[in-house]
């Protein structure tokens, strides 16, 4: 029989982490962070790094594992996140994949074949010219499924994406049987209700130190490039402290675009019919999901 797997996805601000953790405790689990920036030391408040108090003893992994100037890919962390998975089935727990990156997410639970694709120098001084939105355009023409989940406003992604699909048509989604046994448990919440609680928790992130964190980001020698590669909250802040924007048009870029970001991740997951969703309130029936999966009922 293949081991279990439970994963916990969907959209930002949903209470992914909360959740993840809750079932830890009730079902003998550990939990595997599915995030593109917390994989980061030193990005915590922008990208909503679990504190330690909120872990609640838990062990999370991938969470920490590289320095933010270099580049973390997809095929690293399926490398890693197979590795931590084993060693939590080998102690008899549960491994929990939580996160809102749903490629990540994608690579490990299908394992998707890792596509070697060398740098295209010559293409890439040709899109350097461009506009995100000229790429993105570019990249809605060649691969319309990878344009679906992609941050709009990332060139470094988006050549990328662009580099690969010129390479081999598309981003392919080849892949082989999963290893794995796979609930995965999706969490979503109506647009007005979900919009406030993006407000609620960027208002909380930006009086509780997040611009000092890219300050301390920009000290420690991580480039204004590198901090726009981040993407929304490190994006936009690095850009009122170039005084670019105001403070108001910060607020106001982030609110729009972690929103649109929301709904590209409710896109992504939604196209995965194996997903169960659920209100995160609805905590007794996704136990409940959780203890058939598992044979506990």
């Amino acid at each position: 029989m293949p081991p279990k797997l439970l994963i916990i996805c969907g959209p930002t601000a949903t209470g992914k982490s909360d959740l993840a953790v809750e079932l830890a405790q009730k079902f003998n689990g550990e939990i595997v962070s599915a995030d593109s920036r917390q994989v980061y030391r030193g990005l915590d408040i922008g990208s909503g790094k679990i504190t330690k108090k909120e872990m609640c003893g838990i062990p999370h992994h991938l969470i920490d594992v590289a320095d933010p100037k270099e580049i973390f890919s997809v095929e690293k962390f399926k490398t890693l996140a197979q590795k931590s998975i084993t060693e939590i089935i080998s102690k008899n727990k549960l491994p929990i994949i939580c996160g809102g990156t749903g490629f990540y997410i994608h690579y490990v639970i299908d394992n998707v074949s890792v596509v070697e694709v060398p740098q295209n120098e010559a293409l890439r001084k040709k899109l350097s010219t461009k506009t995100p939105a000229e790429l993105f355009s570019l990249l809605q023409t060649l691969d319309p499924d990878r344009a679906e989940t992609i941050d709009t406003q990332n060139p470094v992604r988006l050549i990328r994406a662009i580099e690969i699909a010129t390479a081999l048509g598309k981003v392919p989604p080849v892949s082989t049987n999963s290893p794995y046994d796979v609930l995965q448990v999706g969490l979503d919440l109506p647009d007005e209700e979900l919009k406030n609680k993006i407000k609620t928790r960027l208002e909380r992130r930006l009086s509780g130190g997040m611009i000092e964190e890219v300050e301390k980001l920009i000290a420690q020698g991580v480039s204004w490039e590198r901090l726009h590669a981040f993407g929304l909250e490190y994006r936009h802040v690095a850009n009122f402290l170039k005084k670019e924007i105001s403070e108001n048009e910060m607020k106001e870029k982030l609110l729009f675009e972690i929103w649109h970001y929301a709904k590209r991740q409710r896109t992504w997951f939604r196209k995965d019919k194996r997903v169960q969703w659920f209100n995160p309130n609805e905590k007794d029936k996704i136990e409940s999901i959780v203890e058939k999966f598992l044979g506990c009922k």
